[in-house]
């Protein structure tokens, strides 16, 4: 393996590693803080304190579970979604191993991504140990989560852009940067190789 292609696995793992712990970590602290949605955990005037505002009525921290995948979509099709994520990442280490020696830009994206896929994935297997505390027709009072805990709340005006975590940023900013590598750097080396 030669030394390029050997930094550009690290920065991979090192990418993939740290962008999970931030997701994991973020999410746990901001359930613990502030409870499952509906269940908060300050006292005084409960529903107040749905939202933890950071920037008042534009930025702030609420909780919430996905049972689905991008702005809800697949409710209760949590599993179906975590087989995704499994083909998603044998994809992303094939390409990886493909291209590690290619293009850093390309690693560092696919890292990014990566994390995205696995703090995602982690909390659709209810690996985060949660359960539900009410019940509807997805589930019952005590069986496990198995949702993505969102808990970035913004707003747009007056409308709340779905709530979304660390994992879905990384997710988008991958996907945003892939577009990027495709348009301004696969053209480049398609010019030089000719």
């Amino acid at each position: 393996m030669k030394k390029r292609q050997f930094i550009n696995i690290i920065l991979f793992v090192f990418i993939a590693v740290a962008g999970t712990f931030a997701d994991l970590a973020s999410k746990y602290a901001v359930f613990a803080a502030l409870g499952l949605p509906g269940e908060y955990r300050w006292k005084e005037e409960p529903e107040c304190n749905a939202v933890y505002w950071i920037w008042d009525g534009v930025f702030g921290f609420q909780t919430s579970l996905n049972q689905g995948a991008l702005f809800g979509m697949g409710q209760g099709r949590s599993g179906l979604f975590a087989v995704f994520s499994v083909i998603a990442l044998f994809g992303i280490f094939i390409w990886l191993f493909h291209s590690a020696k290619k293009s850093r830009f390309l690693v560092f994206t696919l890292g990014l991504i990566t994390a995205g896929i696995i703090g995602n994935f982690y909390d659709r297997l209810g690996w985060h140990g949660l359960v539900w505390h009410y019940s509807d027709k997805l589930h019952n009072i005590g069986d496990p989560v198995y949702a993505v805990r969102d808990w970035i709340l913004v707003m747009l005006g007056s409308y709340p852009y779905p709530n979304f975590n660390i994992a879905d940023s990384m997710l988008v900013c991958g996907a945003i940067l892939l577009m990027i590598q495709a348009v301004f750097f696969d053209g480049k080396s398609q010019t030089a190789k000719q």
